[in-house]
């Protein structure tokens, strides 16, 4: 497997060491190299790549910008993010982003995301020409950044300015607002039950009557359905079940 490869980043160090790396894994056959987007968009135009490893804060158009831009290509290369912050989780899970490695930038972890650019060439994916059905977002899990699909969240739970997705055996603390994900998860079946909850509404097994007000049940844990949302919540659940019926 031969990669071709763009490096973006707008100090000449981080450049340097990035390219560095890619260039000693056996699965990249050329580094391109660009200071900042304006520079990628020129050599993109003249050159096919297989992946863009992309610094998101770069002073013009940035890192997040440019990764929109991208994909509006016809045939859009993977968009790996490469970053000192964790701060653009909620924008690169949008975007659909292979991959979202932290610096320092450690060999074994662009390896990892090597692999997975190296995959979506062996077997193409709708994420690898189209913005994909289903988003993912960048976690942390021991030290390691990986891409958590939107698909094995099973609800989600405030805590402060961040939200802590459950999924069926793990759950994972993202810097991003519980309003933020429900704006932007509505559409794919969360709903919001309370201030500080969030749940995959097919996964909702029960809405039951307490001395302090109605619960629901995920994955056999009882969460608080607040007063506001109470009547939506049961709307909700009768039109998906008289949907389930009717099919």
């Amino acid at each position: 497997m031969s990669l071709v490869v763009l490096a973006v980043d707008d100090e000449p160090p981080a450049l340097d060491e990035l390219a560095y790396l890619l260039n000693a894994d056996g699965r990249v056959a050329h580094v391109h190299r660009a200071g900042d987007a304006t520079e990628a968009l020129r050599v993109l135009r003249d050159t096919e790549v297989d992946a863009v490893f992309l610094d998101i804060r770069m002073p013009g158009l940035d890192g997040m910008e440019l990764a929109r831009i991208l994909r509006r290509f016809a045939h859009p290369p993977a968009i790996v993010f490469v970053t000192a912050y964790d701060d653009g989780a909620v924008d690169a899970f949008d975007l659909g982003v292979t991959d979202y490695v932290r610096k320092p930038v450690r060999a074994e972890r662009l390896g990892e995301s090597l692999r997975r650019v190296a995959g979506l060439r062996v077997t193409p994916t709708p994420s690898a020409t189209a913005a994909p059905d289903e988003p993912a977002i960048p976690v942390e899990l021991a030290g390691t950044t990986r891409m958590l699909p939107r698909s094995s969240v099973r609800w989600v739970e405030a805590q402060g300015d961040y939200a802590r997705l459950h999924t069926a055996d793990a759950s994972h603390l993202v810097r991003v607002s519980l309003a933020t994900l429900a704006e932007s998860w509505a559409n794919a079946g969360f709903v919001r039950i309370h201030r500080s909850f969030l749940v995959q509404l097919r996964l909702v097994t029960e809405l039951r009557l307490t001395g302090s007000g109605y619960v629901v049940a995920v994955d056999g844990v009882e969460l608080p359905v607040s007063r506001r949302h109470t009547r939506e919540l049961k709307d909700r659940l009768i039109r998906a079940a008289k949907h389930d019926w009717t099919r």
